[in-house]
């Protein structure tokens, strides 16, 4: 995945991403390079190599220099948290100033092993939290036998202002929402194949998708079923990153998710917690849950304040920050064969009926080649044209999702920030009266967050005779 004058290609066709492993260390001296290649035939794109000491940081930084698709991190680990003093923590910030440095961590707590006082891990955790606030990097954390503890530090030295990643998760399914409350991520590696029930199982199902991540930790917990094949030949089970493909498998059947859809996600959100991905080129359509969704304009009427395009341009593994909008003629370029799909949808990171010219044109070719077409929207389209433009929709999409987001206007103008003020939610509600007494196919979404009451917004989509789909809020 090297650079290219028009910037990195993407992940996409390799949309795995090993959010941890330890590829410097000497269990790989031999057969590094023939390692990546597996991994890269596994469809691994990205690796995020792990320093857990100063010596294993400065390899880290090196093998990610020699190859494009790794990335390091910089830490000092519980086992040797006696030695991170001033002096260790001052070389790891000027470690964490090379731009192929992406994380502080490993960094955490262990008490299963206790190869360090407790005392003195929990002062080594509180110092590189405040380094990673102090550059603006996230955590890679390690606990163990510390829930509560890892929390508590956590909350007394704001690191949930970085974030981060909890990897080899430790705890249940609750202790993942504390996780993810604090912004952090979930990061699930190969002890979720050895058994397909338990705690890790029920995490890997009930984990907020957006917080997901997949590693392997190479070279320890190799999933099955390299394990038993490697004690089957009395080997020692070595992991290494091309296995995250069965970790991916795994946690797809127990998401009943498609791999890849599954690997696009978690690539993509490695990509946004790590800063990855501001040199992919930009796309006009991306493909998941087997609709293919375009990217036609980035302007929106509404600042909504859960918008994920304020997180990142990366969703899904894709750069969505247009350089330009498309032409009618990039975008069915960039469809291809319509065919493939089970859907296609007008989406993106901004509002489709801004460009309504574009939406009519496009979807009236796709609508003819057989394709089934729906529009994503705010419901804004009669406001922006000042007419209703609705009957124009009417052979050009079968399909309308409109974005309700709110109770009422005084909630909605709040949260959502609409460019033509209090009116507009009214404006919303008759824009899906509209579209239902044009017969087209109609669905009300909102995001679940704390100034919205569900219940009053499923009432009011009952009122206007559609169904409401709720999406997880930030």
């Amino acid at each position: 995945m090297a650079p290219t004058e028009e910037g990195l290609p993407g992940p996409i066709e390799r949309p795995l991403t090993d959010s941890h492993a330890h590829l410097n260390l000497s269990d790989y001296s031999r057969d590094r390079e023939d390692v990546l290649a597996r991994a890269g035939a596994a469809g691994v794109g990205l690796i995020i190599n792990v320093g857990f000491s100063l010596t294993t940081s400065r390899e880290s930084i090196r093998l990610s220099e020699e190859f494009d698709h790794i990335y390091a991190t910089v830490g000092i680990h519980p086992h040797d948290a006696d030695k991170a003093d001033g002096r260790a923590i001052d070389s790891l910030r000027k470690l964490a100033g090379n731009d192929r440095v992406v994380a502080i961590g490993e960094t955490g707590l262990d008490y299963y092993r206790d190869l360090s006082p407790r005392e003195a891990q929990q002062d080594a955790f509180r110092s590189q939290i405040s380094l990673a606030r102090e550059l603006g990097l996230p955590l890679v954390v390690h606990n163990r036998d510390a829930l509560d503890d890892v929390l508590a530090i956590i909350d007394d030295e704001g690191a949930s202002e970085v974030g981060g990643v909890m990897h080899c998760f430790p705890g249940d399914a609750d202790y993942a929402r504390e996780v993810v409350a604090r912004g952090f991520h979930v990061g699930i590696g190969g002890p979720v194949t050895y058994s397909r029930k338990g705690r890790l199982v029920n995490v890997a199902a009930e984990v907020a998708l957006r917080r997901l991540l997949l590693e392997t930790d190479s070279p320890w917990l190799t999933p099955e079923p390299h394990r038993g094949l490697a004690r089957k030949h009395k080997r020692r089970p070595r992991n290494e990153p091309a296995f995250v493909a069965d970790v991916a498998r795994t946690v797809a059947s127990i998401r009943g998710m498609d791999p890849a859809d599954l690997a696009r996600a978690t690539t993509g959100n490695a990509m946004k917690l790590f800063g990855i991905g501001r040199s992919i080129r930009p796309s006009i359509a991306y493909e998941m849950w087997g609709n293919l969704y375009l990217n036609i304009t980035n302007r929106c009427t509404n600042e909504c304040d859960f918008c994920v395009r304020y997180e990142s341009d990366i969703l899904w593994g894709y750069n969505l920050r247009l350089a330009a909008e498309p032409s009618v003629d990039e975008i069915m370029q960039a469809v291809g064969e319509p065919a493939r799909y089970r859907e296609i949808v007008f989406c993106g990171y901004g509002e489709p009926t801004v460009r309504l010219d574009v939406v009519l044109e496009v979807g009236r070719r796709l609508r003819e080649s057989g394709a089934r077409v729906r529009l994503d929207t705010n419901g804004h389209g009669n406001l922006i044209w000042n007419r209703n433009i609705v009957p124009e929709l009417v052979g050009s999409v079968d399909a309308v999702s409109v974005s309700l987001n709110a109770q009422d206007a005084a909630t909605y103008s709040r949260i959502c920030h609409p460019t033509f003020g209090e009116k507009t939610f009214d404006h919303v509600l008759s824009f899906i009266r509209e579209c239902r007494k044009a017969g087209l196919e109609v669905t009300a979404s909102v995001v679940d967050v704390q100034e919205v009451d569900l219940t009053s917004v499923r009432a009011l989509a009952g009122e206007l005779g559609v169904p409401l789909k709720v999406r997880g809020g930030q």
